[in-house]
């Protein structure tokens, strides 16, 4: 039987340190995460996972383009617009971070208000993150496109190594499909907020029953991961 210690108000059991404490906490029959709602802590384990799966395809990418005889397409070529006669490397690329970053801010500013349990800026809040991040998946399928005109394939492309449209098109569309997802779930959580389902603790999805504001904190704590693999993204592919 896993040992506890009791307060001296006997209500909450004391915090044991070390192996002791963490095999308490998973043999007692309570919940295993005391300080944590089990909504939180699952986003967390979730987002754990998801760091697994990106690395392995950021680390995939690297070991091929390492690997590889054939020269690696230049990104800095490959990703440039023609603007005004102009050709601007990366310039699409740039928009596109500074977009998803900006989302960040927008995004910690709604969880600031939703504890405030302001209503309308949180739902405002949201639903700007959420435009952000349709702009940002609207650019990526501008850029989609456009490869896909001037030839890029899974299996090859007119610049240079093969390797370089499989790893484009699996890691910016895994990413793209996360953003995608979130912007999905911030539309339908704004509407929670603004018709107020968290005052009135009015039961439905996205468990609305416990009339708090977490869910909006747990939504940020997506959106800022979303945000931080782009910046990997951005460093590891297209300034390499």
């Amino acid at each position: 039987m896993a040992e506890t210690v009791l307060t001296h108000s006997g209500q909450s059991p004391a915090r044991l340190d070390g192996w002791r404490g963490i095999a308490a906490d998973w043999a007692s029959d309570q919940r295993t995460f005391k300080n944590v709602s089990w909504g939180k802590a699952m986003m967390w384990i979730f987002l754990l996972s998801d760091t697994f799966i990106f690395s392995c395809f950021l680390l995939s990418y690297m070991t091929a383009r390492m690997s590889t005889t054939v020269p690696w397409p230049n990104p800095s070529e490959v990703f440039a617009l023609n603007i005004a006669g102009n050709h601007i490397p990366l310039i699409l690329i740039a928009i596109m971070t500074f977009i998803l970053i900006s989302s960040s801010g927008t995004m910690a500013m709604a969880v600031n208000f939703g504890y405030r349990r302001d209503r309308v800026r949180t739902a405002a809040l949201m639903l700007v993150t959420a435009a952000f991040g349709a702009t940002f998946v609207g650019m990526q399928a501008f850029e989609w496109t456009k490869l896909i005109m001037e030839g890029v394939r899974p299996w090859g492309n007119p610049w240079g190594a093969p390797q370089f449209g499989a790893s484009f098109f699996m890691i910016t569309g895994f990413h793209g499909t996360h953003v995608t997802i979130g912007v999905i779930f911030l539309i339908a959580i704004a509407r929670k907020v603004l018709r107020g389902d968290f005052d009135v603790e009015r039961r439905g999805f996205f468990t609305s029953r416990k009339g708090y504001y977490e869910i909006v904190e747990i939504m940020g704590l997506y959106w800022h991961f979303v945000d931080l693999v782009w910046v990997f993204i951005f460093a590891l592919f297209y300034l390499w």
